[in-house]
């Protein structure tokens, strides 16, 4: 096999071969393969003969996902190609009797009528075939759209539920990656392709029956006229696949200057620096090096394609002379012999639509094997075995003795760490960066489990509660909230449906209900400008719904990490009064570096590098002169400065 290393893309021209001033396209550099071409590398340097021997797994894994979608479809579909082999292979036995009919000595109307009852029988095998192929091509148009939607579900409901560190996984990332981008659109391909490959090898093998019935010796005759045809489909296949995995890099820089020139998100600054221009020249430098090396491929295609031809005429060619000698010596008949050249070109046609679709499949199936695998390693990763009750409310939680590290972490991001927050209380959690205090927070709401220690909800182990329930009687207003492509009433309610009154109460208490009062559908809007009257929200109009949605999920734990991130000096006040006014008997977990906010605090916890290394109130934590009145020092001196 021809060396098959990815190539760079040709470089843009220097000035002093472009003959003048030379426009500053810069060299943006090799680039990472995407999940779109994670298995490029593989392809590139793999034989046919490999592929053909991994064939039987991969059709074997694809019914079994087109029989989860739908049985019925998936038993028609191969069924009726099934039926189809046997009518062509009928059809072509059936030509033997007409032409035998035809070649027998006698006036010619004798001869036509002899041949009319073949003739008919041909006629029915065709008809036949037409109709079985078109279910069967009903069936495999049914299965695709089936097959989609079961893989889709799989994939979103695997990875809605799994455990959420193993999104701090980079493997795990990775594999949910190829898993998305390439792997579940594939699915549906690969049965399709699969098909395909069965339909093409059952034609291949009506045409090798057929010859076998009629004379032994016509069999050899089928795979000298076939091979010819075969080598160049793979040939051209492998040739076009090598040189796209050669352009992967040039196709990568183009789908990021055309993210430049195309998307919202660049679209200001590209007009400000006015890089029109600059980025346009990039694209056509990439551009000019890929259709050199497209013209390139589609010159060499053309000679495979024309030595493949010319082999095939001479393998034609020595398939009529054996015919012949095989007539001469009287070893067929010369009907048998007609019938066979129809059958050898069968073969020919069957074996083109098998290579291709062998070549098809090998690919798509190695990105499905992906979505395979992944789904495999999500499933062992679910949250089982815990359907243990949790408390509709509670006096006290505590977290006695917390450690937790990140995957791949070299250091914990808790060590030994002991809190408890009552009922009624506004707790805070403070500290620099890093010390922790979003990974507690996620701790005693149940997101994460602890590697050691445990938390409690008065005598309930988080350990063993059903999960989904824990989570129903805990609200978060996050400062990374999702800004939802939903309407303002849903971004709010989050399906919930509690009603109006519910709805307006909560808008109400988190000042949500002046954005909506300035939207033109109301509550009713979409908020995403993508969608045809989505509108946008600003920062701090985005956490006012946050901080509703907070409130109007009514749950005894209340959890406000930086809520007021994205607002005024004046809305950050009003936030935390409305939040001490309307907690309602809720416990409120706060988390800031806004030490201002947290004077009012029942308690305050002091994090530093993932340790509790102070706990008091306001005024017990400046007397005692540590890291909390440190910082809280620093901030009031900037706001005195």
């Amino acid at each position: 096999m021809a060396d098959t290393s990815p190539d760079p893309v040709p470089a843009p021209r220097g000035p002093e071969e472009a003959g003048g001033p030379a426009p500053d396209v810069p060299e943006l550099g090799e680039l990472t393969f995407s999940g779109w071409h994670a298995h490029a590398d593989e392809l590139a340097g793999v034989g046919f003969l490999t592929i053909a021997r991994r064939l039987p797994a991969l059709v074997a894994q694809a019914v079994r996902l087109a029989w989860r979608a739908s049985p019925r479809d998936t038993v028609t579909a191969i069924t009726l190609n099934l039926l189809g082999g046997v009518f062509t292979a009928f059809g072509l036995l059936a030509t033997t009797g007409v032409l035998t009919a035809l070649f027998e000595a006698g006036p010619t109307p004798e001869r036509v009528r002899a041949a009319l009852p073949s003739l008919v029988l041909v006629g029915v095998a065709a008809v036949a075939r037409t109709l079985v192929q078109a279910g069967a091509g009903w069936a495999q148009s049914r299965l695709e759209p089936q097959v989609s939607r079961v893989a889709e579900e799989r994939l979103y409901g695997l990875t809605s539920r799994v455990d959420l560190t193993a999104f701090d996984e980079p493997d795990f990332h990775d594999a949910l990656q190829r898993a998305r981008t390439r792997g579940v659109a594939m699915v549906d391909q690969v049965v399709a392709t699969a098909i395909d490959v069965m339909t093409a090898a059952i034609g291949l093998a009506a045409a090798a029956g057929v010859l076998g019935v009629l004379h032994p010796l016509l069999l050899p005759l089928l795979v000298l006229a076939v091979l010819p045809d075969a080598w160049a489909a793979v040939r051209a296949a492998r040739m076009r696949y090598t040189t796209m995995y050669r352009l992967i890099p040039a196709a990568r820089r183009k789908w990021i200057i055309a993210e430049l020139l195309a998307e919202r998100e660049p679209a200001a600054e590209v007009r400000s620096f006015t890089m029109r221009g600059f980025l346009m020249r990039m694209y056509d430098a990439v551009s000019r090096a890929e259709q050199s090396v497209m013209l390139d491929l589609a010159r060499r295609q053309t000679l495979v394609r024309v030595a493949g031809e010319a082999l095939g005429g001479l393998g034609t060619g020595a398939v009529y002379v054996a015919l012949g000698v095989l007539l001469a010596v009287g070893a067929v008949p010369l009907a048998v012999a007609g019938t066979a050249v129809l059958a050898i070109r069968s073969g020919q046609t069957s074996i083109s639509n098998l290579m291709y679709a062998t070549n098809r499949l090998y690919e798509e199936g190695l990105y499905f094997t992906d979505f395979l695998d992944f789904s495999a390693e999500a499933e062992s990763r679910l949250t089982t075995g815990r359907a243990g009750p949790v408390p509709e409310a509670f006096e006290r939680i505590t977290a006695e003795d917390v450690t937790f590290t990140y995957p791949g972490a070299g250091a914990p991001a808790l060590q030994g760490v002991s809190v408890h927050l009552d009922r009624g209380e506004v707790v805070a959690l403070v500290g620099e960066n890093g010390s922790g205090k979003t990974t507690l927070a996620k701790i005693l709401s149940g997101l994460y489990e602890p590697d050691g220690g445990r938390v409690r909800w008065d005598g309930t182990d988080l350990a063993e509660a059903d999960p989904e329930r824990l989570r129903e009687r805990i609200a978060v207003i996050a400062q990374d909230h999702t800004h939802w492509p939903l309407t303002a009433r849903h971004n709010i309610t989050m399906g919930t449906g509690k009603g109006e009154p519910a709805l307006l109460a909560a808008a109400a208490v988190a000042g949500a209900d002046e954005v909506v009062a300035d939207l033109p559908h109301g509550y009713d809007t979409l908020l995403d400008r993508r969608f045809k009257d989505g509108q946008e929200l600003s920062g701090g109009q985005w956490q006012r719904i946050a901080v509703a949605r907070g409130f109007h999920r009514d749950a005894p734990l209340l959890i406000c990490d930086e809520p007021t991130a994205a607002l005024d000096a004046r809305a950050e006040h009003t936030l935390f009064e409305r939040i001490r006014e309307h907690a309602g008997g809720r416990t409120v977990l706060l988390i800031t570096h806004r030490l201002a906010s947290v004077r009012y605090a029942d308690r305050i916890y002091v994090l530093d590098h993932g340790k509790v290394t102070e706990e008091g109130t306001h005024t017990e934590l400046m007397a005692l002169g540590g890291l909390y009145a440190e910082l809280y020092g620093l901030q009031a001196d900037a706001y005195s400065a």
